[in-house]
């Protein structure tokens, strides 16, 4: 799913939203330090999975005390980046 949220991310940018993407290359040991790196200037964080989050809790042990947000879907059906960029943009109002 990191294509289908780059492609949210950059149509996000596109209309003025900032909006950025994280994604590891290697899960073990998992990349804590750079993610911390990545989500400093960051408002809101989405772990977006097509799985039951079993990422989240590894993003939420290197960013303690940040609320993680989480987007997933199981049994096969790809989450669309339409679907990912209505969550950031709820995600926004929300906190609005």
């Amino acid at each position: 799913c990191a294509r289908v949220a780059r492609t949210a991310v950059d149509n996000l940018r596109d209309a003025g939203i900032r909006a950025g993407l994280f994604r590891p290359v290697t899960l073990w040991p998992f990349p804590a330090e750079m993610l911390k790196e990545a989500a400093a200037g960051a408002k809101h964080l989405l772990t977006v999975e097509m799985n039951a989050g079993q990422m989240l809790e590894d993003v939420r042990a290197a960013l303690p005390g940040r609320e993680i947000n989480f987007y997933g879907r199981m049994g096969g059906t790809a989450v669309t980046a339409g679907e990912i960029e209505d969550e950031v943009l709820r995600l926004g109002r929300e906190s609005s």
